[in-house]
């Protein structure tokens, strides 16, 4: 029989305890409401709005997981799967929410081929979200993680063309089947200091992008978008870093 680890040990809660455990996945829930705002925002025909939505919902994602390893609300709340509220508010805020701004803003091309690039985030995301090694036990994302919020955030800040568009979205719905290993941001070790700075100042430069609509300026955008390629040629590096080590 499998040794039980510390941290999955049973324990015997207090009151207090279970009360932080509810609250904890009550906040993680509150994404699913914030992923409704979102699309509500979009069909009102206000993108900004919508964006700053989901740069809230990016924080609770965020931070709702450290609590909940603080507070060992998985031990404290044994009868709620709090991972499986966390992949479903995921899904709703990072793939189903992003995808319908970008599809009622009119940032796809028109006719079937809307509905084709549409369907391709949420397809290749519903088989990202259930598979089994999609967080690997050393803390990285397996296959692109699903970040259609981030997509979509860039798709509208730079304006970019339906054609330009349809590209980014079918080359990053292919990446999720690339096993190419993605920095999990809050718990990678590798460069995790880094991580956590870089992942902080780019919510910032998130923020200070909507602040300045509709002329964002270049260096904000050009600073955010230096993470963003920071972040791909990072986690390449550590994908293929232990192969060049064997060899």
């Amino acid at each position: 029989m499998a040794a039980i680890s510390a941290n999955e040990q049973p324990v015997v809660a207090t009151r207090r305890q279970r009360a932080a455990g509810w609250m904890v996945h009550a906040y993680t829930a509150t994404g699913s409401v914030l992923a409704l705002l979102v699309i509500v925002a979009a069909l009102d025909g206000n993108t900004v709005r919508a964006f700053w939505i989901l740069l809230v919902a990016l924080i609770v994602d965020g931070t709702d997981g450290m609590l909940a390893r603080r507070l060992k609300v998985k031990q404290t709340i044994p009868s709620l799967d709090g991972a499986r509220l966390d992949d479903i508010v995921d899904y709703l805020t990072y793939v189903f929410a992003p995808v319908m701004l970008l599809w009622v803003g009119g940032y796809l091309p028109d006719g079937t081929l809307c509905v084709v690039l549409a369907a391709l985030p949420l397809l290749a995301s519903s088989y990202q979200f259930c598979r089994v090694d999609a967080k690997t036990d050393d803390h990285y994302f397996l296959g692109f993680p699903s970040y259609w919020n981030v997509v979509a955030f860039y798709v509208v800040i730079l304006d970019l063309s339906p054609v330009i568009t349809a590209v980014l979205l079918v080359s990053c719905a292919a990446l999720v089947f690339v096993p190419i290993k993605y920095i999990y941001p809050s718990r990678t070790t590798v460069f995790r200091k880094l991580n956590l700075t870089l992942a902080g100042l780019w919510v910032v430069l998130y923020a200070v992008i909507l602040l300045r609509l509709p002329e964002p300026g270049p260096i904000a955008i050009g600073l955010s978008l230096s993470y963003i390629a920071y972040y791909l040629l990072a986690s390449i590096y550590l994908t293929v870093r232990p192969r060049f080590r064997r060899a």
